[in-house]
Formats: structure tokens, sequence, C-alpha cells
């Protein structure tokens, strides 16, 4: 794998990152019945609210990521990489650098939530220490909410 970056998205990745969120996402309309939630958010405004972090590879945009920090919770809101450099570890690399971002800011665990027919998410998750707290009707989808605790922060 070429070296990675993992940044804080500028404005000027707006549009970069909007068409990775597509790419990533649209396969899954036939299975949801609609459009995800993540290819209709406002991208614009998440960056300028620093909840955007882009990881760059050969220095062009590969992946992207959606952290947002509430009192309550610490959540990974959206993780997507370019369809074309899926299965390259970039994902992974997101997932990590998510968690590290939770442990840097001083929680012991990180929230997600996935639709419930994207299994494969599901699976993902599972294998790499998350656990189903519920499942709900969210927004219109259906959602499978996700928490993986800390044991250590350091």
């Amino acid at each position: 794998m070429n070296a990675i970056v993992i940044r804080s998205a500028k404005g000027t990745d707006a549009r970069e990152v909007r068409r990775i969120v597509e790419a990533a996402y649209e396969g899954y309309i036939p299975a949801i019945g609609r459009r995800p939630g993540p290819m209709d958010d406002d991208y614009v405004k998440r960056i300028a609210d620093g909840e955007v972090w882009v990881l760059e590879q050969s220095g062009s945009v590969a992946g992207v990521l959606v952290l947002i920090e509430t009192t309550e919770r610490f959540l990974l809101d959206n993780i997507a990489v370019d369809p074309g450099r899926k299965g390259t570890g970039l994902g992974r690399a997101l997932l990590l650098f998510a968690e590290q971002e939770a442990i840097r800011r001083g929680w012991n665990r990180i929230e997600l939530y996935t639709n419930a027919a994207m299994t494969g998410n599901i699976s993902l998750y599972t294998r790499i220490g998350y656990q189903e707290t519920g499942r709900a009707r969210d927004h219109g989808f259906d959602r499978v909410f996700m928490t993986k605790t800390f044991t250590a922060i350091s």
C-alpha cells in the first residue's frame, strides 16, 4: 500500500468527498430501496463544522470519515472508501483512526450505526470488536446501532 495521510477535510475537498460517498453507497440502493442517508448529507456544512476527515493516498482523496462528538457520545457517522480502492486496507485505516481520535479526545467508547441491509458491514464491525446495542427504525431507515468500548485509555 502506498503511504496514506489522514487529515481534516478542507472546503476544497467537498466535491471529492461527495463523489466518494456517492460511489461507495450507490450499490446499496437496491437492498435499502432508497438512497442511503450519507448520500444526501451536507458535506460542505460537515467540513465547516470540523467533522470530516479525508484519507489521501498517492496525493488523492481515497476515503472519507465523518466523526461527530456531542456531550453524550462520540459517533462514527460515516466511513466511505473509493470503490476502486476497496479491499486495500483503507477502510480499516480509517476505522483505526476513528478509534484513536475517540481515545485522544478522552472517550472510552465509540458508537456507530449502519443500515440493517448492510450485513457485510455489520459482520465486519462485529469482527473488530463492535457489539450490537439495538435496532430501530430511524429517519425512515432500519438501523443497527453498535458500540465499541475501549478497555484502556492511553
